[in-house]
């Protein structure tokens, strides 16, 4: 994979970050490490290695998964600053603009 600073300036826009040209030089030398790692750990054989569920040896036991009320819907909204009477009222918060042109 070519790593370049356009495509860190795109992942970085995709995370909502900005870099000057300094921190995009390191940044480049990090992003190029990490690649190199993986790219070896991916010329290992794992066909005989069977697939880790847990990171240790203890066994989680889970329990099984049933639909209930644990909150009634007016004990649920009761400390909600804004509410319709059924939803949470919340102002809107999404915005379209490209990250980079709304903060240029």
């Amino acid at each position: 994979m070519n790593v370049n600073k356009e495509l860190i300036r795109k992942i970085a826009s995709l995370s909502k970050l900005r870099f000057d040209d300094e921190e995009l030089k390191v940044i480049k030398q990090d992003f190029e490490k990490v690649l190199t790692f993986v790219e070896k750990v991916g010329e290992l054989d794992t066909s005989n290695i069977e697939p880790l569920y847990f990171v240790n040896e203890n066994f989680v036991e889970l329990r099984e998964d049933v639909p209930e009320i644990t909150i009634s819907k007016k004990e649920a909204l009761k400390n909600a600053p804004k509410t319709d009477g059924d939803y949470f009222r919340v102002p809107k918060f999404i915005n379209t603009n490209n990250y980079e042109e709304s903060n240029a």
